[in-house]
């Protein structure tokens, strides 16, 4: 598989179906950030093709797919499940290291809203290697029985004006044992749709991703 700075699509088999997902890796690109969208979300929103926009002009890889098809989730249980979207993430991760041009790269996870408790577990997993986590809007709380096990650094960021959501990150925060941080963007709702707030969200990932997977020894083999 070639690496270009431009979007590519890829298919990726999961269980008994495939997956559509968007790839841009620039050249020369110090990580790939693979997205987890939330509930009513996927690799087509607006918020999170933002946000990884703004990774890529820092240099960092992005894949955005769907961890589920249009049929599981119209099941809301599927929805809600998280060790089911954590698996499959996982499995994404494994595709992912077994493309030729892309299996050196430190990986990091970004999660929104449920996806964060996808992300999350996913990363306390043995053997996944994750160099970073960034939930935005996240649900980390549904990972609770594995925070413990993270061993990625993590960035939680939420809305100011999202206050279930904050207690939320805070009490997670309190149980995470990895180097983590707490962002809260001054009049931030749920979906930082206020002007500006998206940008902050989007910047302060970048940031995250930048200074942390650069500085994860690249995969040999």
């Amino acid at each position: 598989m070639a690496t270009r700075d431009r979007e590519q699509l890829v298919r990726i088999p999961m269980d008994a179906d495939i997956h559509e997902g968007a790839l841009i890796v620039p050249p020369g690109a110090k990580g790939l950030v693979l997205f987890a969208h939330g509930s009513g979300s996927g690799r087509h929103s607006p918020r999170n093709r933002y946000v990884a926009s703004v990774l890529n002009q820092a240099g960092l890889g992005t894949l955005l797919f769907d961890l589920l098809t249009d049929e599981e989730e119209l099941d809301r249980s599927n929805v809600f499940d998280i060790e089911l979207l954590a698996r499959r993430l996982v499995d994404v991760t494994a595709w992912l290291r077994r493309q030729p041009d892309l299996a050196g790269l430190p990986v990091g996870y970004f999660g929104a809203s449920t996806g964060a408790g996808a992300a999350l577990w996913a990363a306390s997993g043995a053997g996944v290697e994750i160099g970073a986590v960034v939930s935005r809007g996240g649900r980390p709380d549904l990972a609770s029985p594995h925070l413990a096990e993270v061993t990625a650094p993590t960035l939680l960021i939420v809305g100011g004006n999202d206050d279930i959501v904050v207690d939320l990150n805070r009490q997670a925060q309190a149980q995470l044992r990895c180097e983590s941080r707490l962002v809260v963007i001054p009049g931030a709702t749920h979906l930082f749709e206020e002007p500006g707030t998206l940008q902050a969200a989007a910047e302060a990932a970048r940031n995250w991703f930048a200074n942390h997977l650069a500085a994860t020894p690249p995969r040999v083999g």
